[in-house]
């Protein structure tokens, strides 16, 4: 196989600045192919909008290309041709014909031997390797067009076997001396067969020759976003920007802002995409099914709206495709009778929307059950619909649609008491939002991201990670990332016995309206408000916010929900009374799913059972939720139940494992020991867990404090051992 090789990387390297925006940081990192010293270059050449994530970036770094083109012009004639022959079979498209039209045109290797003295490229069994990306397009740039026409002619030629014809059409069309309508119909054919075998890089470089090719504007403009969508799919956001920027595609243009621009704006774009297809059928990126576009382009709408928590443009949605005579996406319904108050048809439309689970389904819409199987409080539906979805977009080659579904799968790892296994998912899933170009989503399990560490005890991280999406949610009208960062940081005061910070900040979700609340993660937070509420001796507003959990827990029957229903009636009432919701609260968390609830409910009904002085009882729920905590691995939790059984007089046995590193290190932190063991510096741990190197050199203190240790060395011996 014809590749490059890896580019050097070393210590004296310059890399793109920490003040960049992270997901543009790693934009950089990728357009560079991984080369700091074109990252650094890139990063200080762009303007203000693209620096700030507004606009895409360019291409290429152009400084380094020239000093690039200059070494390979100083190569003999000879020597480039092979060089030139290799660079077009690899740049743009690699379609591995190298060393077939070596062997048809019985040419002279031996001229490659220079290439190799001058360290710009090597051969191998498998064809050459250039130096660097940046070699291989100079090779390819520095040729002239006469030259590299004659070379593509000569790969389309040889590139005759089965499921080659994609790449043979791209020869040819990139052989092409001017406009041709016959090349771009072959260009346009074999983008489809890219497409349909899910390689949609491929298929946006055959769709964007055609587009270049072919005579007609409006032709152009069509392909164009043709192009753009396949970009997107590949995961080049920066290049389905650039290619939508020259068309009208307000589909499109609607979903770009979903992922990465104003979720208002994407909403407005959104539906007046779908009103035009159902009225006028297909524009630029035209379709055979307007309809089925028009549904498609309604549940993208309803996920702007999610995305805002102004669910009052869900009614607005549902009212258009009412109009226009379409059956809406079932989350779209359900959400608009939740805000309208009729939950008896929101329970009904979401149950619908949520069976539409199937194996090997549409993702968005797998990603929309899992959406309502949440609302519902289903958590095992929700994780079977996330996990198909990203399943589906996967073997379809639709990558980019991935970290979305884990953006609502974590949701349901959250409350099922997996934090720790579900961390490392979704870290995953942020690296790959990141890198596609998606920062609303990365902005979402940032905020979930944050959610665990409230939980594991990693409160640091929980602060920087919560701050971040906040900060960036509020400038972009995200109200559902901003309103989960602060469920966060609230959640967080509650374990730590800050309760009067977490009661406010637990109100101020109560508030509608994009950036400010969220109706799903008031849901999510009305129990802990109760508690909080409680503890402060202010429930007025928390009694009301329990009526309306109360009434939606009561209509959609779901087991977590009426538990901690029963639990918020147990800590607004006393003696007995107390006693019996909190029995009830048990008795129907064992048929839920939301284990780590369970536990807390266990914890608060223990603390109640001390102080009626039910001393056995007490001590036996105090001690299964003390083993839950541990198992969960939520230090902050586990440590009010060893209060609550010291008040008893119980003896409490200390950390379990003490000389266990698991049990002695938060979550984060023996992340971070582990990368520091294999010797990583703190940079480069930052930047692999997206932290600040602030933040890392703190944990790093921590985990030398909590081992007893004072050096790198000594924690890679006592990693070693352990």
């Amino acid at each position: 196989m014809v590749t490059s090789a890896n580019p050097v990387r070393g210590p004296a390297q310059p890399e793109p600045g920490p003040s960049l925006p992270e997901g543009v940081r790693v934009r950089i990192l990728r357009t560079a192919h991984g080369d700091r010293r074109a990252a650094a270059e890139l990063a200080s050449a762009l303007t203000e909008r693209q620096l700030t994530g507004l606009d895409p970036l360019p291409a290429q770094p152009p400084v380094l290309l020239r000093a690039h083109r200059q070494e390979v012009r100083a190569l003999p004639d000879t020597t480039r041709r092979l060089l030139l022959l290799a660079a077009a079979d690899q740049y743009p498209v690699d379609t591995h014909a190298f060393l077939r039209a070596v062997t048809a045109t019985r040419l002279d290797t031996r001229p490659l031997v220079t290439a190799e003295v001058a360290g710009v490229a090597h051969a191998t069994a498998g064809g050459i390797v250039f130096r660097d990306p940046w070699t291989r397009i100079a090779a390819y740039e520095t040729a002239s067009v006469t030259d590299r026409r004659a070379v593509h002619l000569l790969l389309a030629r040889v590139l005759r076997g089965e499921g080659e014809s994609p790449r043979r059409s791209w020869h040819r069309g990139a052989a092409a001396l001017g406009p041709s309508r016959r090349l771009a119909a072959e260009l346009r054919a074999a983008a489809h067969t890219a497409r349909t075998a899910g390689d949609h890089a491929l298929a946006c470089a055959l769709v964007e020759r055609a587009a270049a090719l072919s005579p007609e504007p409006s032709e152009r403009a069509r392909l164009l976003a043709r192009a753009a969508a396949d970009a997107w799919r590949s995961g080049d956001a920066d290049r389905a920007r650039r290619l939508v920027a020259a068309t009208d595609d307000d589909a499109l243009g609607g979903l770009l802002a979903l992922r990465a621009g104003n979720a208002t704006d994407a909403f407005d774009a959104l539906l007046t995409a779908a009103v035009r297809y159902a009225q006028d059928g297909p524009g630029p990126a035209r379709t055979d099914h307007p309809q089925h576009a028009a549904v498609h382009l309604l549940a993208r709408a309803t996920e702007a709206a999610i995305y805002t928590g102004d669910l009052r443009r869900c009614r607005e949605a549902a009212a258009v495709a009412d109009r226009l005579g379409i059956v809406p996406p079932g989350t779209l319904g359900g959400l608009a009778a939740a805000f309208e108050g009729r939950y008896d048809d929101a329970r009904d439309l979401l149950k619908a929307a949520a069976g539409r689970c199937g194996p090997g389904g549409d993702p968005t819409l797998l990603i929309h059950s899992g959406i309502a199987a949440l609302m519902l409080g289903d958590h095992t539906a929700a994780a079977t619909a996330t996990v198909r979805a990203a399943a589906s977009a996967r073997a379809g080659g639709d990558g980019v649609t991935v970290p979305q579904a884990m953006e609502f799968r974590a949701y349901a790892d959250f409350w099922t008491g997996r934090p720790r296994a579900a961390e490392a998912a979704t870290l995953e899933a942020l690296r790959q939002a990141y890198t596609t170009g998606q920062d609303n989503g990365a902005c979402h399990l940032q905020a979930a991201l944050a959610m665990f560490a409230a939980v594991t005890g990693d409160e640091d991280v929980c602060r920087e990670r919560a701050e971040a999406a906040r900060s960036y949610a509020l400038a972009r009208g995200l109200g559902l990332p901003a309103a989960l960062a602060l469920f966060a940081l609230a959640f967080l005061d509650l374990s730590t016995g800050r309760f009067a910070a977490s009661a406010a900040r637990l109100r101020a979700l109560a508030a509608f309206g994009p950036g400010h609340g969220h109706r799903a993660i008031r849901h999510i937070a009305t129990p802990h408000y109760v508690e909080a509420a409680v503890r402060t001796g202010d429930t007025r507003v928390a009694r009301a916010a329990h009526a309306d959990y109360d009434h939606w827990a009561r209509t959609v029957r779901s087991p977590d929900d009426l538990a901690l229903s029963a639990r918020c009636r147990a800590l607004l009432a006393s003696g007995a009374e107390a006693v019996e919701h909190y029995r009830t609260a048990l008795d129907l968390h064992a048929s839920g799913t939301r284990d780590f609830e369970r536990a807390r409910t266990e914890l608060l009904f223990g603390g109640a059972l001390r102080r009626l002085r039910h001393r056995t009882e007490a001590r036996d729920r105090l001690h299964s939720a003390l083993e839950a905590f541990e198992h969960f691995g939520s230090p902050q939790c586990a440590a009010a139940a060893r209060t609550e059984l010291r008040v008893l007089g119980e003896p409490v046995s200390p950390v379990r494992g003490a000389d266990d590193l698991v049990a002695r290190l938060t979550a984060q932190q023996l992340m971070v020991a582990r990368m520091a063991a294999d010797g990583a510096t703190n940079r480069e741990i930052a930047a692999r867990l997206l932290l600040s190197p602030r933040t890392i050199d703190h944990h790093l203190r921590g985990v030398f404090a909590r081992l007893g240790i004072r050096s790198r060395i000594e924690l890679v011996r006592l990693l070693g051992e352990g």
